[in-house]
């Protein structure tokens, strides 16, 4: 639907633009694809080519670009604080809505009697709720959900199809799950008695806190004993396993592919990049970061950054990485040292023969 960019200003708080008030926006789009009546974003100085080409109707700049003064284009500047965080704001504008099942539970679906539902719970078709499940105010299942035995989920949480929780599960307010992912699989638990793997009965259970996101497939094993728990405000990406005893604390942000093994506990605010692989019972600190497919084989200091396999501090690993790339050279060098060597000892051998005569 559009709305005008006067509308747009005031939602971010900028100074109406002079006489573009009235200017109709129809969409979001990225500078280089922008049409004439789209707004678009500009985050960094390396973009400015691409601002200067734009299409765009207007854009928001961030206040740390400088633009340079006659730089050609014609699209109208809101300066923002944070562009990435303004558009946000705007893409919800133009976001349709999610198709959502209505309130009330589906025809199609099977709750136990023993279940608690609260108001305004819409339960879609062929999910499955079980014994004694408490499920509260406002929460949306989606369909084919199958929710195991003793689960209690707060309110306005949000499950998409196909999402299983296990037994004894606990999950908070406003948590977001969304299609495939799995919580309270057993851990993965076994112990070798000369004959065969013996399976460790895994009886915890996992609890997930308030506003925490869980993206599709992602599977949160249940501890052997105790808890596995997911912090407050933490986000999750697509395609990620969280093994059983797990501890993330609040804000972190776990990208794709992430896997992080059993009992390691996480700080608030830790990231760690796509395809990081974490070790059990390793310990980070609150704040630390790691690079795309960094190891995580010891502990990390609090505010550290780490890249490499295994995971060094990030600019011992660049300073390591940047020597291995010289190693094809050095290696020919070495090879002719060696050769210049042989032939010093050579000529030294030589010289030191006895002549005839003597």
């Amino acid at each position: 639907m559009p709305t005008t960019l006067g509308q747009i200003a005031a939602m971010l708080n900028c100074p109406p633009p002079a006489g573009k008030t009235q200017l109709e926006i129809s969409g979001v789009s990225g500078l280089e694809t922008a049409g004439a009546g789209e707004i678009s974003f500009l985050t960094s100085d390396k973009f400015q080519k691409q601002f200067q080409a734009t299409n765009a109707a207007a854009v928001l700049v961030d206040r740390k670009v400088h633009l340079r003064p006659g730089d050609g284009s014609r699209a109208v500047t809101l300066n923002v604080d944070d562009a990435e965080l303004a558009l946000a704001q705007v893409l919800e504008l133009f976001a349709p809505p999610v198709p959502r099942p209505p309130v009330g539970i589906d025809p199609a679906a099977q709750v136990d009697p023993s279940a608690q539902i609260g108001p305004e719970v819409a339960i879609g078709p062929f999910t499955v709720v079980g014994a004694r499940c408490r499920i509260g105010f406002g929460s949306i299942l989606h369909g084919g959900v199958h929710i195991h035995d003793d689960v209690s989920i707060g309110e306005n949480c949000e499950l998409f199809p196909s999402v299983t929780v296990r037994e004894r599960i606990s999950i908070g307010h406003r948590v977001v799950i969304n299609a495939n992912t799995v919580l309270g699989t057993d851990g993965f638990g076994y112990r070798w008695n000369g004959k065969r793997h013996v399976k460790i009965p895994q009886i915890g259970t996992v609890v997930i806190e308030d506003d925490v996101e869980i993206g599709s497939c992602v599977c949160i094993d249940r501890a052997k004993f105790g808890v596995t728990l997911i912090g407050h405000g933490t986000k999750i990406d697509n395609l990620v396993q969280i093994a059983h005893n797990v501890q993330i604390g609040p804000h972190c942000v776990v990208i794709a592919q992430v896997g992080i093994a059993g009992s390691a506990r996480l700080g608030t605010g830790v990231v760690l990049g796509g395809q990081t692989a974490v070790r059990d019972h390793t310990k980070i600190g609150d704040g630390a970061m790691s690079a795309a497919c960094s190891g995580i084989m010891e502990d990390v200091e609090a505010g550290t950054i780490v890249s490499g396999l295994p995971a060094f501090p990030h600019r011992q690993s660049l300073r390591e990485q940047a020597a291995l790339r010289r190693l094809p050279d050095l290696v020919v060098q070495v090879r002719k040292l060696q050769e210049q060597i042989e032939q010093l000892k050579s000529e030294s051998s030589s010289l030191d023969k006895p002549r005839g005569g003597e």
